[in-house]
């Protein structure tokens, strides 16, 4: 779920994303705080893409409050903006609420907007990330206070990519989480349902124990490629994820 920008302003995480000498440049519209990389600045086309599908989003959220609040699934719609039903279906599939997409779904919508100017993007937004780079890449995994934290990577290959790694955690940052994961990392094809994915796993790691149950569970979900969990000096792993140390 996208966070306002004031909350943390020293991302200093957004380094451990290797970016292959592409250009990197900030776009921020209110919550949207995006950290994109790509083969020119295209900033002005990521401020209209950003704009037009906020506008979209909000105007809906206008007209149907409960998208906005509900913390489970909604009815889904087939009238609805596509960015909106993209997260209509990645929060059914993961059991939770709409809004917990929202940060996967605008960096893939605008990532696709990039495609169109750059043969390279990859978009981090607070966490959640787009990648599609001709290059393969690394992606490392902060973990708050983990001395786990920083030590590893999620290597993605060339030619896996369009892909989403996304991480929510129940000890760092303001998005709401149930669990006390202090990462709970996800990979998948569809943006949207990483982010929903890793807040629905992330609600039931409550404690060291539940790390295999986490696992288990977010793999049941359609479309999840492979989980990464860390709780203080514990980590687990399932699926198509390459690890690799720092």
């Amino acid at each position: 779920m996208e966070r306002n920008p004031a909350d943390y302003r020293d991302r200093f995480y957004r380094n451990w994303t290797i970016k292959n000498n592409l250009i990197g440049f900030n776009v921020t519209v209110r919550e949207t705080d995006l950290f994109i990389s790509a083969d020119s600045n295209l900033t002005s086309i990521a401020l209209d893409s950003v704009h037009r599908l906020r506008s979209s989003l909000e105007s809906y959220i206008n007209a149907h409050h409960e998208f906005l609040t509900s913390l489970n699934p909604v009815v889904y719609d087939e009238w609805a903006p596509e960015i909106v039903r993209e997260m209509m279906l990645a929060s059914a599939k993961a059991g939770v609420g709409p809004m917990a997409a929202v940060a996967g779904a605008m960096a893939e919508h605008v990532g696709r907007d990039l495609l169109l100017h750059t043969g390279n993007v990859i978009i981090e937004n607070g966490g959640d990330i787009y990648l599609k780079s001709n290059t393969d890449a690394r992606v490392g995994l902060y973990a708050g206070r983990s001395p786990l934290s920083g030590r590893v990577s999620i290597m993605v290959r060339k030619e896996d990519m369009p892909l989403g790694v996304c991480t929510s955690s129940g000890t760092v940052g303001h998005s709401l989480s149930f669990g006390c994961a202090d990462a709970c990392c996800v990979k998948s094809g569809s943006v949207a349902l990483a982010d929903a994915a890793a807040t629905a796993i992330g609600n039931i790691v409550k404690s060291k124990k539940d790390i295999q149950n986490g696992l288990n569970t977010g793999m049941q979900i359609e479309g999840v490629l492979g989980i990464v969990i860390i709780i203080g000096d514990q980590l687990g792993v399932v699926g198509n994820i390459e690890l690799v140390k720092e």
